[in-house]
């Protein structure tokens, strides 16, 4: 369970030092630094339920949603989370794992990304056509059709076939509301895909 300093220093009101009882807590491994300000009960607590808490609003996406879907063969070890209006990237680590957080345009923010519950957590998550989508956002421009497909199948190493499982029709669609050269040019791929 995520509880605040504030809410730890209202329950330990009679305390004559409710930091101190706090501070003991933690050093004893009652609870469990998030971020300042914000701790967490569990200590073996899955990393991705926390990404809300770190920065907000956010949504798990990128390489860690390809990489959990299949769709690059390398395992991530870091949540990689887009936010919006940041203008700069974020990283952060705690007990639970390493967080980057990069932004993408505030009008496809909430394109494409599902709200999660599990148990008392929830967390938002983009597919895995818009995770793909948010990271060509974040790579700089490419100069032709040959040089996306050669990022895609070459750089990020996509086989053929986990490409094919993707939604390409989704994907390209996702991909117009970008309006970007390296999206422009992920369009054109896709369409060589569904003649």
């Amino acid at each position: 369970m995520v509880i605040s300093t504030q809410e730890l220093l209202k329950k330990y009101s009679s305390y004559g030092c409710p930091k101190m009882k706090i501070k003991r807590d933690v050093d004893s491994g009652k609870y469990f630094l998030i971020k300042k300000g914000l701790y967490e009960t569990n200590g073996s607590l899955p990393g991705y339920l926390l990404t809300q808490y770190i920065k907000s609003p956010s949504y798990i996406s990128f390489e860690y949603v390809l990489s959990i879907n299949g769709v690059i063969p390398e395992f991530v070890q870091e949540y990689t989370c887009a936010t919006t209006g940041q203008r700069h990237s974020f990283k952060y680590e705690n007990r639970y794992g390493r967080y980057s957080y990069r932004d993408v345009p505030s009008d496809v923010f909430y394109l494409d990304v599902r709200w999660v519950q599990e148990g008392d957590y929830s967390y938002l998550i983009a597919s895995k056509e818009k995770a793909l989508c948010d990271l060509i956002y974040t790579i700089s421009p490419v100069t032709s059709k040959k040089l996306l497909k050669s990022l895609l199948f070459d750089s990020l190493r996509i086989d053929i076939s986990d490409w094919l499982e993707l939604d390409l029709k989704k994907l390209a669609e996702i991909a117009s509301k970008y309006k970007t050269t390296n999206h422009r040019f992920l369009i054109s791929v896709v369409e060589d895909f569904l003649k």
